[in-house]
């Protein structure tokens, strides 16, 4: 048989934001009404090394029922050598016989599909008038993250701000001509992000980088950057105030240093979660609930995201003939 393999290029060619966010919501839809198996991620951690190994599987059920394993190897020092953080692959299966259908870069898939769920959470959970964006980071993700709130609110502004000013620049220079709103170099983070109505954090920070007493009443926040137990993007001061939801309860308990450090300092509790995204596209639990509720999204990344991902793109290759056949 063939097997499909795409590339780093094939990926976002074949995977837009718009249709991304769309199949993000089938999947998390999905994952709240229990067709989805998915057990925790393994991380594999060598004393030493210069970066981890995680895998993580899934199964989903119905129409385009399949397996999925995306091993993703996390090496923190990529950026500053021109690489994205994240590299390995997502491996599609067959849910009939177990063959293996096609193999994809991962890189592209995480980049889009976790840019996607924060687009869903903020089309779920931020006000529809908000317009005043700003972006912490300018890596791999501060680019997608552009694209997917552009996708579903009217942005007027975003503010971006990085590490140095040099990264910031060049996100701007390469960026603009791709929404059709402004975009600025913001000089810190509390700069960046006051008076802002949507927040996206995709750093690499350890401590947090955002303040509560920089953020306004009835902002939605997307933290992204953070996902694991010892680093996190805000304080728990923001933590606390902020109606929480995650992708899911699981893994945030588990994983989420955001979360984890509010909560072994004894400011919030497991109750502190609204809602998984998907309980909310359920309307099984409720959104935003006031104007001046400041809610907060907590990413974590789901194997059932890259298996949703992964499966739409193998039918789109197979419709417009795209990517690499090969024997196997």
């Amino acid at each position: 048989m063939k097997i499909l393999i795409l590339n780093h290029d094939e990926v976002v060619r074949l995977l837009p934001m718009n249709d991304c966010i769309a199949v993000m919501r089938d999947a998390l839809t999905k994952l709240a009404r229990g067709e989805v198996h998915q057990p925790l991620r393994t991380i594999v951690r060598p004393s030493g090394a210069a970066g981890v190994m995680g895998l993580m599987p899934s199964y989903i059920a119905g129409d385009h029922a399949a397996y999925g394993l995306k091993t993703v190897c996390v090496f923190p020092g990529n950026p500053a050598i021109g690489k994205d953080a994240h590299q390995g692959a997502v491996m599609l299966f067959s849910a009939e016989t177990g063959e293996l259908l096609a193999l994809m870069n991962a890189s592209a898939i995480t980049a889009i599909r976790t840019a996607a769920v924060s687009g869903v959470a903020t089309d779920l959970l931020a006000r529809e008038d908000a317009s005043e964006l700003a972006i912490v980071g300018a890596g791999v993700q501060a680019r997608t993250h552009l694209l997917a709130m552009a996708e579903v609110r009217t942005v007027k502004r975003c503010r971006v701000v990085s590490r140095t000013l040099e990264h910031a620049t060049a996100f701007v220079d390469e960026m603009k001509a791709q929404v059709p709103f402004p975009l600025e170099v913001a000089g810190s983070v509390e700069e960046a992000v006051r008076d802002a109505d949507l927040i996206a954090t995709v750093t690499n920070a350890k401590e947090p980088v955002v303040l509560r007493e920089w953020i306004s009443p009835g902002v939605h926040l997307n933290v992204v950057g953070s996902s694991r137990p010892h680093s996190r993007e805000v304080d728990t001061a923001t933590l606390a105030a902020s109606a929480l939801f995650v992708d899911r309860r699981e893994s945030t308990l588990n994983e989420a240093g955001d979360y984890l450090f509010a909560a072994r300092e004894g400011a919030v509790g497991p109750d502190h979660i609204r809602a998984e995204l998907g309980e909310v596209l359920t309307g099984e639990k409720p959104g935003r609930t006031s104007r001046d509720e400041i809610t907060l999204f907590k990413s974590l990344g789901l194997a059932i995201e890259d298996l949703a991902s992964a499966s739409y793109l193998y039918r789109k290759a197979k419709e417009l003939n795209a990517g690499n056949w090969v024997e196997f």
